[in-house]
C-alpha cells in the first residue's frame, strides 16, 4: 500500500522535458499545490501505467513540456476546495487526469471516483483506464449479445484481458490473438474459446477457419498499423472494426474502397468521448467496480514498481513483457 503524505512536504513526480524514450523521465521534486474550486488534492497510493503514457512520452499524442505524465492513479483526499462534497480521507480512483505518476496530484473532484468497501486501491487503480475502456467497447461502441463472435487482439494484455471476460460474460464466441504460449493460456483462462500466435500464423486466414468462413461480428484492435488490414479481412458482412489503439504505430490513411467490399464499419473511439460527462463516468464505474467487487471481472496486476522505476516500467510495456496491468507503487 502507497504511504501517506502530508500535504505540507514537497511532492515528488516523473516528469519529461522532451519527447523521448523511456531515458527522458526524471523524478523531479515540486511543491504541493493546493486544490481551488471544485478540485481536490489526493495522495497518490498507486498510479497506472497505460500505453497512452507512452504516446505522451514519445510525443505521438503532444502535450506541453515539461510533461505531467500518468493518467491514472487511485489515493486518499486530503483536502479540498470550496464547493466539494468529498472530504479528507474518502478513498477514490481516477482516469483522464494528466500527472498521475506522483505522490499527489490534484484534481477535478467530479471526476473522481468513490472507491466502494472491499475493493483495494490497487484494484480500483488496475481498474479504471482499462475496465473504463473495456466497459465503453463492449457496452457502447459495439455492444456484445448473446451469440456474436468477436476477435481480440493483444488478448493477454490489460484490456485484452478484460474483454475475453466481458465477452464470455455476454455469451459470446471470442477469439483472441496473442504472441506466445504463456498469454495463450493466459487469454483462454480469462474466456477466449480460441488463441492465434499471430507471430506463427495469419491471424486473418484462421480467423475465417474457425468461423468457416463467416467472419467475425467484430475486432477489437488495439494493436494498429500491423493489424489492420487482417482485422477487416476477417470480418463479417456489415461486421465492425474497432481500432482503439496503435502499440505498433499509427494506422496510415485508408481508402474506404475496402469497408465497401462488405459493407464494413470503421471506428476510432476514445475513452475521453465515452466518459464526457461526470454522470457517464460514475454509471460506467459503478458498472466496473461492482463486478470487480462481485468477484464477477478479474483484475490481472502483472506487478508493482515503485514511483522511481516508472521508465523501468514504460521499457516493460513496450517490450510486450507483461500481461495485465502494470501499477505504480507511491
Amino acid at each position: 500500500m502507497g504511504a501517506q503524505f502530508s500535504v505540507r512536504q514537497p511532492m515528488k513526480a516523473i516528469r519529461a522535458h522532451r519527447p523521448g524514450g523511456p531515458e527522458v523521465m526524471v523524478l523531479e521534486e515540486l511543491p504541493t499545490p493546493a486544490p481551488g474550486p471544485g478540485q481536490a488534492l489526493i495522495a497518490v497510493e498507486y498510479a497506472g501505467v497505460n500505453f497512452i503514457d507512452v504516446y505522451h512520452r514519445t510525443g505521438l499524442y503532444p502535450m506541453p513540456t515539461p510533461m505531467p505524465l500518468g493518467l491514472e492513479g487511485a489515493g486518499v483526499v486530503q483536502a479540498v476546495g470550496s464547493g466539494v462534497a468529498l472530504g479528507p480521507g474518502a478513498r477514490v480512483a481516477w482516469t483522464s487526469i494528466p500527472g498521475s505518476y506522483a505522490t499527489h496530484v490534484v484534481a477535478p473532484a467530479d471526476r473522481l471516483v468513490a472507491i466502494p468497501p472491499g475493493l483495494s486501491s490497487a484494484q480500483a487503480c488496475a481498474a479504471m483506464l482499462q475496465g473504463l475502456t473495456a466497459h465503453y467497447l463492449t457496452q457502447s461502441t459495439y455492444p456484445l449479445s448473446p451469440g456474436g463472435t468477436c476477435l481480440v487482439h493483444a488478448a493477454a494484455g490489460g484490456v485484452g484481458l478484460l474483454l475475453c471476460q466481458l465477452g464470455r460474460r455476454a455469451g459470446v464466441r471470442v477469439i483472441g490473438t496473442t504472441s506466445s504460449d504463456e498469454k495463450a493460456a493466459a487469454a483462454r483462462a480469462a474466456g477466449a474459446d480460441a488463441v492465434i500466435r499471430y507471430d506463427q500464423i495469419d491471424f486473418a486466414a484462421e480467423t475465417l477457419r474457425l468461423t468457416d468462413g463467416a467472419g467475425v461480428d467484430v475486432v477489437y484492435d488495439s494493436v494498429g498499423v500491423t493489424t489492420f488490414e487482417g482485422s477487416l479481412r476477417c470480418l463479417a458482412p456489415r461486421g465492425m472494426l474497432v481500432l482503439f489503439g496503435q502499440s505498433s504505430g499509427p494506422v496510415p490513411p485508408v481508402d474506404l474502397k475496402l469497408l465497401a467490399a462488405r459493407s464494413l464499419f470503421l471506428t476510432r473511439p476514445t475513452l475521453v468521448h465515452y466518459t464526457a460527462t461526470p454522470s457517464e463516468l460514475r454509471t460506467r464505474a459503478d458498472d466496473l467496480l461492482s463486478w470487480v467487487t462481485r468477484g464477477e471481472l478479474h483484475l490481472t496486476i502483472d506487478r508493482e514498481l515503485p514511483l522511481e522505476s516508472a521508465a523501468e516500467a514504460h521499457r516493460l510495456l513496450e517490450s510486450r513483457a507483461t500481461s495485465g496491468k502494470l501499477l505504480l507503487d507511491i
